[in-house]
């Protein structure tokens, strides 16, 4: 999402691009995910609830928050500074850094389907955060109440378990309490970014699948990308949008921030009731949508190689979690499942503008937000590149911070 976003706003501006990807269109994080668009709820990742956890519990496949008792040195680094920013001051800093990008995000989507990419986004006519108690409820009313004070609007309403299951029956007697979201929105994030793809490439543009980029080569003359089959010719401008594999072509140009993945699983399942809109289970951390007649259930938070294969031990845990939640969804019936690796840096922020060098730009690490802020970034970014100057709201993202 964040590439093509990037590529369909530079044509925009008239540059001609050439797009490189390592698999093929939304193979990567932009396929699997839940596809909301809930720029209301778009948080920096380090938060202080996070380090409750506690080892033992990070330890287990079957925790929401997973870490291998294998790990790297550099997913402890990530860590470490990860659990440093898990504090209530700097995730309010965080957080203010990303309201106005926030704000602005829907308008991207807008922008793209008024100026005819076909691909289009679905309001949330119900919205729902269901818990099993109203104590479990106050933790998302709280962090409701610390985006309120960091300058972020979001509308809602508190409302029984009795009132969740008459606006979505698929939700069980488990229920007791529920948090209703407006103004939310959500996607087929597959669907829409190949869609996004057939309008960069009807406007012109060049989409090269199945190519790793190597190494990038600033000269005089211009930028060389190193691929497998050999070196390119030279561009005026590259563009790494490359996900969890971020810093591996950053660190050269002075990217010092560790873009670990954060990777999520997901599976479809058919159900009696489709929910009109999301369903969010937060003490679970178990995200759902509507798909056409199937519901996609996704959830967990695993910090390990992105190339690494799918456990299914974390498909188990989401369904054992999701069973006694939902009604009439026939989890064992479940297709697609997947595992896509989410980019994570241990600030919570994106890394979008220049790098050391001028025409190298980064555009990734967005954590959980890639699908929500990935036009949005597309557009300011393209912004920086065409006139030279950063946009304010980029200012917080700087790739050299």
């Amino acid at each position: 999402m964040v590439g093509l976003a990037t590529a369909w706003f530079l044509q925009e501006a008239g540059v001609e691009v050439t797009v490189l990807d390592r698999e093929g269109v939304a193979a990567g994080a932009s396929w699997g995910n839940a596809g909301w668009l809930t720029p209301g709820l778009a948080t920096p990742l380090p938060e202080p609830a996070v380090l409750k956890y506690g080892v033992r519990a990070v330890l287990s496949p079957a925790s929401p928050v997973y870490v291998p008792p294998t790990a790297s040195p550099r997913l402890l680094k990530f860590l470490t500074r990860f659990a440093r920013n898990s504090t209530a001051g700097r995730w309010k800093t965080a957080m203010e850094s990303l309201v106005p990008i926030n704000r602005q995000a829907l308008d991207a989507f807008d922008f793209l389907a008024k100026a005819g990419v076909e691909a289009q986004t679905h309001e949330a006519k119900s919205f729902l955060a269901a818990y099993r108690t109203v104590e479990e409820r106050s933790v998302l009313l709280e962090e409701i109440e610390a985006i309120h004070a960091a300058g972020q609007g979001i509308e809602f309403e508190a409302i029984s378990g009795d009132d969740a299951r008459a606006i979505e029956p698929s939700l069980s007697d488990e229920i007791g309490a529920a948090i209703r979201l407006h103004g939310q929105r959500f996607i087929n994030p597959g669907a829409y970014v190949k869609l996004l793809a057939d309008s960069v490439i009807a406007r012109g543009g060049q989409i090269i699948s199945g190519v790793v980029v190597k190494d990038i080569v600033d000269e005089i003359r211009g930028v060389r990308l190193v691929t497998g089959d050999g070196e390119t010719d030279p561009f005026d401008a590259v563009v790494m949008a490359t996900g969890a594999w971020l810093g591996d072509l950053a660190r050269q140009f002075g990217v010092r921030t560790v873009v670990q993945a954060g990777r999520g699983y997901s599976f479809s399942v058919p159900m009696a009731h489709v929910p009109a809109g999301p369903v969010y289970f937060p003490a679970q951390r178990i995200a759902c949508t509507p798909l056409g007649d199937r519901l996609r259930v996704a959830g967990m938070m695993e910090f390990r190689k992105p190339e690494a294969k799918l456990d299914p031990r974390r498909i188990d845990a989401i369904v054992e979690a999701a069973r006694p939640l939902l009604r009439d969804a026939d989890l064992d019936a479940r297709t697609f499942e997947w595992v896509g690796p989410r980019p994570c840096t241990p600030d919570g922020l994106p890394l979008i503008g220049a790098t050391a060098s001028p025409r190298v730009f980064a555009a990734g690490g967005h954590g959980m937000w890639g699908i929500t802020l990935g036009p949005i970034t597309g557009q300011l970014l393209a912004e920086t590149i065409t006139t030279g100057r950063a946009p304010e709201e980029l200012r917080p993202f700087n790739p050299l911070r």
